[in-house]
């Protein structure tokens, strides 16, 4: 069953063309090591929580806005390899500096429950 990974992470607005040049370089990077499909999404309906909301998630600034993204695999062995071999790939590394940061991106991988199509 297919396998997803998540991440949420802080991005300053000024910073949303930027962000989207670097996923739309590492997408045909990620699809040669076995993604099946990427999304990110800019946040544009984020309500501020009384307890938690995405913002507090990652500590976002004023000037920030929050990021959703997923990719799916074929399984989580498909992951695990793809993401070894992600990491061993020069392309991968950062030519530049990163538009968001790191340090308060969070993420995970996950196995499916409910997947409207299967």
């Amino acid at each position: 069953m297919t396998y997803v990974d998540g991440f949420v992470l802080p991005v300053p607005h000024d910073k949303k063309d930027p962000y989207k040049q670097m996923a739309a370089k590492a997408l045909p990077i990620f699809k040669e090591h076995g993604v099946l499909q990427l999304v990110e999404c800019w946040g544009d309906d984020l309500k501020h929580g009384e307890t938690t909301d995405f913002y507090r998630a990652v500590k976002a600034e004023q000037n920030e806005n929050v990021v959703f993204s997923w990719m799916t695999w074929e399984s989580k062995e498909a992951r695990d390899a793809g993401w070894e071999k992600m990491m061993a790939d020069d392309r991968m590394k950062p030519d530049g500096d990163m538009p968001f940061d790191g340090k308060r991106m969070f993420f995970g991988g996950f196995s499916v429950l409910v997947d409207s199509e299967n």
